[in-house]
């Protein structure tokens, strides 16, 4: 009987570290790097056009990727830099002759969520903040349940507009749309 125990235990064990090597098995997450913002779905930009008040205001990139701008319609936004939109733009508003020399600016004033799953205490959607780390989202996400594996997560990004998996530890630097997963520790 004293040996089914023991075997049963080792059982335990072995399922039990098969399981926490699920992030150690993970390779690192795809570095958020100095490369510049890509707009996205849900962004929200304000565009400020010299000279045109109704062309100065906020807009959301809609699931098409577009923004619907007065005058010009549809215009593609996800994919481009704030500069590149800004340049698109001025160009289409002269290119119609609707603006002789057309000045645009654009920034982002609201970034697409992140999202947190797993050992926090409210797992979901949080508005993303510019230098975000892991630990701060588990932060505003109510902080880590006392089961949490606290030095390291796992981070779905999109790269290339796939979806890359990689292991994180707590200053790993946040993307905008990136799913943070807390996982459990062992006991």
């Amino acid at each position: 009987m004293g040996g089914g125990r023991m075997t049963l235990r080792w059982t335990l064990v072995v399922l039990l570290l098969a399981g926490c090597s699920r992030i150690k098995d993970l390779p690192p997450v795809p570095d958020a790097g100095d490369a510049a913002y890509r707009l996205g779905v849900s962004d929200q930009v304000r565009l400020l056009t010299f000279g045109e008040e109704s062309l100065s205001e906020i807009f959301r990139v809609n699931d098409g990727g577009n923004i619907a701008l007065p005058l010009l319609g549809p215009v593609r936004a996800r994919g481009l830099t704030t500069d590149e939109l800004s340049r698109a733009i001025a160009g289409e508003l002269t290119r119609r002759g609707l603006i002789r020399d057309a000045s645009v600016a654009v920034e982002v004033v609201e970034y697409r969520p992140v999202f947190v799953l797993g050992e926090v205490n409210r797992p979901g959607q949080y508005p993303y903040q510019p230098g975000m780390t892991v630990l701060s989202v588990a932060a505003v996400a109510g902080g880590f349940t006392y089961r949490a594996v606290q030095d390291q997560a796992a981070v779905v990004r999109l790269v290339d507009g796939r979806p890359v998996e990689g292991r994180a530890n707590p200053l790993t630097v946040l993307r905008p749309g990136d799913v943070v997963t807390v996982y459990e520790r062992l006991f």
